[in-house]
């Protein structure tokens, strides 16, 4: 089972995606065909290393619109959607329960594993194919083939790491934003 696309159709679309976003110095993170009155294919990329401007994904789009006008897997009309896969992202690949050790998440399994489909807890990374997980009961190894959905949970730790880890990289440029003024004293009725 493939965790960046589940269905035959999205795997069919990840093949023809997933070379285009390679080959832009990207890595295709999930990818979806959702219904509705107009379907939408939702791509999420981001670079090796994490992270993605708004500006690459513009680009993405285009590449991959053009590939898949000259493939036309899609015979209805659809929406194109490139986006990162934000700060709560999906857990698509091995490597991401290894990458974000320590973080919680929600993982759910497509089979009964000891009574439950859904773990929450602290990832505790990769142990040979088994994805670890520190629950309540203590910390559970689950076979990444038995994963059917994974997506860490937005947490206030998440957000501050997520924060520093752009200001770091120099995503994140302070200098952009005005100071935030604070008004000390007491309100006069």
């Amino acid at each position: 089972m493939d965790l960046i696309a589940k269905t035959a159709i999205d795997r069919r679309l990840a093949e023809i995606v997933q070379p285009v976003v390679e080959d832009m110095g990207f890595e295709l993170v999930r990818l979806r065909l959702m219904g509705g009155q107009t379907k939408t294919l939702q791509i999420m990329a981001e670079r090796p290393g994490g992270g993605i401007e708004v500006d690459e994904c513009a680009e993405i789009s285009t590449a991959v619109s053009a590939v898949l006008d000259v493939e036309d897997p899609v015979t209805d009309p659809y929406t194109l959607e490139v986006s990162s896969p934000g700060i709560d992202r999906p857990l698509t690949r091995l490597k991401d329960f290894d990458t974000y050790e320590g973080y919680e998440a929600k993982v759910e399994t497509a089979e009964l594993i000891d009574g439950r489909k859904r773990f929450k807890g602290v990832l505790a990374g990769v142990e040979g194919g088994e994805v670890l997980i520190n629950i309540d009961e203590g910390t559970v190894g689950l076979q990444f083939d038995w994963l059917a959905d994974a997506k860490l949970v937005l947490t206030d730790d998440l957000i501050k790491e997520m924060l520093k880890g752009r200001k770091a990289s120099g995503e994140l440029d302070e200098t952009q934003f005005d100071d935030i003024e604070t008004e000390t004293g007491s309100e006069e009725d």
